[in-house]
């Protein structure tokens, strides 16, 4: 098959939705299909174009696979019109290659975010006369919502609902992260026979549990005992602000470390409310050759999620997490596709909550039998759905099957 990827964020990105898109056009081409993808210029998670990144720049790194990477407008300050903007002018920039591209081609896959290249994959469509595919990965009108980002009842929200709803109907088939998610797009009265799950998978060939201390340990001197990490995006959604009053009120803990790894918009806010805060430690994004010694420094991971995301996404990092094999202590309201995935391998307390949260944290510490016991469940949970190969493998038949519909 000949397939068209159209997707903000790729390699040389190295967290979220980048890591995913990637993986997925590599395991395709590696089958055989000839790929062509349709991204942006790399600027996440800390939204400004990589150096020495500029115009229009064409890569084939293995048979079978070409990418194209597009300029874009990219803001210092994401707010709401600002990421609408963003993403317009990544559908402009990106349109006349997505038409050339998409010549003979069988299956056009867009990855969301974002959805505004909806139009330019459905001309490209009805130029080819290929099958549509649409990933979710967030749920970006809903989160905006969530979040603050658009008011629900101005003309804004009101045109990119409407957009939404044309949109939704232009697809051949629809796929998103999580059984919630899938409920969400019926609700948005996506018939069932068109959606699909998709989850974003877990390396669980190159994450795994390290049993030695991690050499990241000394690298970053880290002299206490215990390690609770958190790694990745640091945005809004995130619900980041109750790390700071979790970490003051387990100030009293001398073997106790606070680690946050990653970048985004929030960094240099929280930077600034753990200014007093000696048990917190901040460092970059790691290189992905040391994913694996960064997810095994923790002994605990956290993941906040702020209540009104908490069913328009299903956090990314978590797959790693699971791999790495040590317990999560999360903040979600219960029966979320977040809270259902940690049972038995860490604790759930609500969105907000930082004493619950770190007296989790501390009931953890306190009993390391029980530590192993989520750590491996989590691991069990990481081989047995999250497995890259088999979700992947799995995918590619679907896709199959689309295009032999006639």
């Amino acid at each position: 098959m000949r397939i068209l990827i159209i997707g903000i964020n790729y390699a040389p990105e190295i967290i979220s939705t980048a890591v995913y898109t990637t993986g997925l056009s590599n395991f395709l081409a590696d089958e055989g299909h000839d790929i062509e993808v349709i991204t942006a210029l790399p600027y996440y998670p800390n939204w400004k174009i990589f150096a020495g990144w500029r115009g229009w720049v064409t890569e084939n790194p293995k048979k079978n696979l070409k990418i194209t990477h597009c300029p874009l407008y990219v803001p210092k300050n994401p707010t709401g019109i600002r990421r609408i903007l963003h993403h317009i002018s990544f559908a402009i920039t990106s349109s006349p290659v997505a038409l050339r591209a998409s010549r003979n081609t069988d299956v056009i896959f867009v990855i969301a975010p974002s959805l505004l290249s909806t139009t330019l994959a459905w001309m490209a469509a009805k130029l080819s006369k290929a099958k549509l595919w649409l990933h979710i990965q967030d749920l970006e009108i809903d989160a905006a919502f969530a979040t603050g980002l658009m008011k629900k009842n101005s003309l804004l929200a009101r045109i990119a609902t409407k957009y939404e709803t044309w949109a939704l109907k232009k697809y051949d088939k629809i796929s998103t992260i999580s059984e919630n998610m899938m409920l969400k797009l019926a609700e948005k009265n996506v018939p069932k026979e068109r959606l699909y799950e998709f989850r974003n998978w877990s390396d669980t060939q190159n994450i795994f549990p390290l049993i030695a201390i991690s050499p990241l340990k000394d690298e970053l001197k880290i002299t206490q005992k215990y390690v609770v990490l958190y790694s990745g995006n640091m945005a809004n959604k995130q619900g980041l602000d109750i790390l700071p009053k979790i970490a003051q009120n387990l100030s009293h803990r001398e073997d106790l470390a606070f680690l946050l790894c990653g970048d985004g918009p929030m960094r240099s806010e929280l930077i600034l409310q753990c200014a007093e805060l000696k048990n917190i430690i901040f460092a970059p994004l790691q290189p992905t050759n040391r994913l694996n010694d960064l997810m095994g420094i923790a002994d605990i991971h956290i993941l906040p999620q702020i209540a009104e995301a908490s069913d328009l996404v299903l956090p990314s990092k978590l797959t790693n997490m699971l791999a790495s094999g040590r317990p999560i202590v999360a903040t979600s309201p219960p029966n979320t596709a977040l809270s259902n995935e940690i049972v038995n391998a860490g604790i759930v307390v609500p969105p907000g909550d930082d004493k619950g949260a770190s007296n989790a944290i501390e009931t953890l510490l306190n009993d390391a039998k029980m530590r192993v016991k989520f750590g491996k469940t989590a691991r069990k949970k990481a081989e047995e759905n999250w497995e890259m190969n088999a979700i992947l493998t799995r995918l590619s038949r679907q896709i199959g099957s689309l295009v032999d519909i006639k």
